[in-house]
């Protein structure tokens, strides 16, 4: 797939400015204000109603940069779904993650039945266009039933004991969701989930796991692969 570098034609501000708004935003627990000040600190003047509209534009870019570049996940998909309470009402957050917590898709639906467990599979298998060896739920009966129709020939385990790696994906969600006091509206919980789903955990590694030495390569890595993706002429 070719996808377009992002343009920053009629942008008042550099490209350097704009993602660095948008990588705060995204990356870090921060409202659009927070932002504006921490710019403003810096010397850069500008409202946070810009931030907003720059985060809305650019960030879905950034991330279908992101994920264009990123080696195909695995082969062992983990789903979960966590409710949101939008407007007072009753929303699912459907999840899947691969065996190393990469994010693979979210979605938000009104419904935790069998087409809406059919419709993530479908949508999952559209974005991959690769079918996994085994997928790892809860004991939530629509995936099984769905699975039956979209994925016979997979293997599916149904523990929740499994499924911790999907389950703790959703805390990042949860911390920003409290930050922002919660979404606005489904779509606006669609739109931010699945540009934070692949920027945030973009730069979260795992500092755990490696060496310091091996971190900070990883993370050097990591930038200068920002930098490529923010770049007005990179193209796939």
């Amino acid at each position: 797939m070719k996808l377009s570098a992002p343009s920053y034609y009629r942008h008042r501000f550099p490209s350097e400015i704009i993602s660095r708004c948008v990588w705060l935003y995204f990356r870090f627990a921060l409202s659009y204000r927070d932002v504006e000040e921490m710019m403003h600190e810096r010397g850069v003047t500008v409202t946070y109603e810009t931030v907003r509209e720059w985060c809305l534009k650019f960030g879905h870019l950034y991330a279908r940069q992101l994920r264009s570049r990123s080696p195909r996940p695995g082969d062992c998909w983990h789903l979960d779904e966590v409710f949101l309470k939008i407007n007072g009402r009753l929303q699912y957050l459907w999840r899947a993650v691969d065996q190393d917590g990469e994010v693979l898709d979210i979605l938000v639906q009104s419904r935790r039945n069998k087409p809406a467990a059919r419709k993530f599979f479908r949508k999952l298998l559209k974005a991959l266009q690769y079918v996994p060896r085994v997928i790892i739920t809860d004991k939530l009966g629509s995936y099984a039933t769905a699975k039956a129709e979209e994925l016979r020939s997979v293997e599916h385990r149904r523990d929740k004991g499994l499924n911790n790696r999907a389950e703790n994906s959703h805390q990042p969600t949860r911390e920003r969701e409290r930050r922002m006091r919660g979404f606005k509206s489904p779509g606006h919980a669609q739109r931010f989930l699945s540009v934070f789903g692949v920027i945030g955990p973009f730069f979260r590694p795992g500092r755990h796991l490696p060496a310091a030495v091996n971190y900070r390569e990883i993370m050097r890595c990591r930038f200068t692969q920002w930098r490529e993706v923010i770049h007005p002429r990179t193209t796939i």
